[in-house]
């Protein structure tokens, strides 16, 4: 007897589609399955057969043969057991042949029958839908991330058990589907129990520079000595990032499902990720990679804060590699088993000493480094890299007054709603410029044709930033990003005034000098 059903296994955070195609014979008992199955799929035959017994059945002596196609592919996982479960039962005449058409399973299997959670159970779900798979069936402890695919003739069934799954399959007892996504899934806040802005002493510089940061996806360096609230700061960002959209939620669900720490009861991510990952990190946790890829930092950041503390003392090699994700907002790992691309548009904010001991500049006379000392630690920081990041900030230490303020700062959410407004003023002219992911788009990723369009300047704004280019001695990339910034600023500027985003908002000679001002390295470069 031949029996065909389907399953669905991964590669990077895409998953595809896998017939799963079961021949049993009345021969010599025997087990194999073929189509490039990895030492975990071979071992799926001791789970499926254990599990049959949980169920009170049998294998009659057969000689099976399962092919997973298509053939060519590597399958790894343990989330093929499901499926080939199904198809053994059909084998073994368990359940009729009509119950496994247009149907799919993921999962993994116990001893006990128990239909255990696997990662990538979004991306698995998703694929199914799209290919035509009406009825999903998942483990339970997946369905909140696996029900972000219902929908759109897609049914998405949680399986605590195979006997629960055979049930259902005979038509003894219906399992309840999903069958649209749950609203709890689309809506829900993004702020994060990280702390308020109110809860920041002083610094009012930095957080407006935080401030232009987060309205404009800017990167962002924080420079100043122990104890000014670099960290604190940098750990508040996501708490004034717009919300997630549903389609930024999905994509940063898969990346985070796929790596396997996606926590089961949360479902879809609702919150912009946060990642701060140890200096210390090699560059294949930093960019992604293995034998099989999957995403590093930089793509666990994708939608959120990749927050690098003590920036100088990342490896030469961890800060190279960043490069070229910042600029394409992806990156390609290529193995022998293929190429897996992972997004990883994310907001970078670093924090550094301005020199090792970190107290260069100190009022207090605390720095014990030479000259020559803070130049070999700023060195450390490449040209292109700092280049890549817009805004370069100083914060000083605090004094007595500020530290003893009891009043509240500004709270997050009232920064929050500038935010969304100076983004909502950007989407505008990204969506009237024919943009299809205007949606998500901010000013930081502005394409040359957008800033000739976007950011034209007056007389006295081109001759304020001629001076600053010759001055300063600004690469061509930090003229484009001063330009992003001021664009941001003024957009930011028009909503804490109560303009509205669809009127126009004109970058002033103000706005350039604020732009310009946000490159606080330049001081500590002696140039």
């Amino acid at each position: 007897m031949l029996a065909v059903t389907y399953s669905a296994a991964l590669f990077g955070i895409d998953a595809f589609i896998i017939d799963i195609e079961c021949d049993g014979n009345r021969d010599i008992p025997d087990f194999k399955i073929v189509g490039l199955p990895d030492l975990t799929v071979k071992e799926s035959e001791k789970r499926v057969t254990t599990a049959l017994r949980s169920l009170g059945a049998e294998i009659p002596d057969m000689s099976i043969t399962v092919n997973l196609a298509p053939a060519d592919r590597k399958k790894e996982g343990s989330a093929l057991d499901l499926g080939i479960f199904a198809a053994v039962c059909r084998c073994a005449s368990l359940i009729p042949d009509a119950a496994l058409a247009e149907k799919c399973f993921i999962g993994e299997l116990s001893f006990t029958g128990e239909v255990r959670p696997v990662k990538g159970v979004l991306s698995m779900a998703i694929a199914a839908a799209e290919n035509g798979k009406r009825d999903i069936f998942v483990p339970y402890s997946n369905l909140r991330e696996a029900s972000a695919a219902a929908g759109d003739g897609a049914r998405v069934y949680g399986v605590r058990s195979v006997s629960e799954l055979v049930a259902h399959l005979r038509g003894k007892a219906e399992i309840s589907p999903v069958t649209k996504r749950p609203e709890d899934i689309i809506t829900g806040d993004s702020t994060l129990a990280s702390g308020d802005f109110s809860e920041i002493k002083g610094q009012s510089r930095a957080k407006r520079a935080v401030e232009i940061a987060a309205a404009g996806g800017h990167n962002i360096l924080l420079i100043g000595p122990p104890g000014s609230g670099k960290s604190m700061i940098a750990k508040r960002i996501p708490t004034i990032l717009p919300r997630l959209t549903f389609d930024e939620a999905v994509t940063t669900t898969k990346i985070h499902s796929a790596a396997g720490i996606l926590n089961c009861d949360d479902g879809i991510i609702k919150n912009r990720p946060f990642r701060a990952p140890h200096h210390s990190l090699s560059i294949a946790a930093l960019v992604g990679g293995g034998r099989t890829p999957i995403p590093g930092e930089i793509s666990l950041a994708h939608g959120g804060v990749l927050f690098l503390d003590e920036f100088p003392e990342f490896t030469k090699n961890a800060m190279e590699a960043l490069r070229a994700p910042l600029e394409d907002g992806e990156v390609t790992i290529t193995r022998a088993a293929g190429r897996a691309t992972f997004p990883s548009k994310f907001m970078l904010a670093c924090a550094m000493n301005p020199c090792r001991c970190g107290y260069y500049g100190s009022k207090r006379g605390k720095c014990s480094c030479t000259r020559s000392d803070v130049n070999q630690y700023l060195s450390r920081l490449s040209g292109p890299m700092l280049d890549r990041i817009d805004i370069q900030i100083e914060m000083p230490e605090l004094d007595f007054s500020e530290l003893s303020d009891t009043a509240p700062g500004e709270s997050s959410a009232a920064i929050r709603e500038r935010v969304e407004a100076a983004r909502e003023a950007s989407r505008l002219r990204f969506k009237a410029a024919g943009y299809k992911d205007w949606k998500t788009k901010s000013n930081s990723a502005m394409s040359a044709e957008d800033i000739r369009r976007d950011c034209r300047l007056d007389d006295g704004c081109f001759k304020l930033i001629e001076t600053a280019f010759s001055q300063m001695n600004l690469s061509a990339r930090a003229y484009d990003r001063i330009l992003k910034v001021a664009r941001t600023v003024a957009d930011v500027s028009h909503a804490a005034s109560g303009g509205r985003p669809d009127e126009p908002a004109p970058i002033e000679k103000k706005h350039v000098m604020e732009a310009i001002q946000m490159r606080s390295l330049e001081k500590y470069w002696g140039r």
